[in-house]
Formats: C-alpha cells, structure tokens, sequence
C-alpha cells in the first residue's frame, strides 16, 4: 500500500488540492502497477507563519517571493 504525504502551505482551494490527490494516485498506480484503491494520498497544511524560507516566515515575505523554493 504506497502513501504518499504532501505537506503545503495552507490556502490553495479544495479543487486544487483534489487535482493534486487524482493526478499523484494517478502516477503511483502507473509507476508501480498497484490499484488505486491501494493509495494513500495525506496532505498536510502548514499555516504561512509555520513554515520559512532563508530564515523569513512566508507569512512575511511578499507574495511573489513566497512561491519560491515550492
């Protein structure tokens, strides 16, 4: 039984994240011939000021630099 965890930071819309979980299922089950049945997707969201980048939380970086480095 593949797991896969995916941690993000919080804010992306439900549709993205479902995109996510389909298009990853989707690669795990053609990778290693399993049943998608079989995958597990965990998505974990961390919130702005929990996660930084060079020492800077993203929830203080400006918006543009925040994505760098996803």
């Amino acid at each position: 039984m593949p797991i896969v965890h995916i941690e993000l930071i919080e804010g992306r819309p439900a549709s993205a994240k479902r995109a996510l979980i389909q298009q990853v299922t989707d690669a795990v089950v053609n990778t290693l011939d399993v049943k998608p049945a079989q995958v597990r997707v965990l998505i974990t969201e961390i919130k702005a000021e929990h996660w930084a980048i060079g020492g800077i939380p993203t929830s203080e970086r400006p918006a543009a630099a925040a994505h760098e480095g996803h």
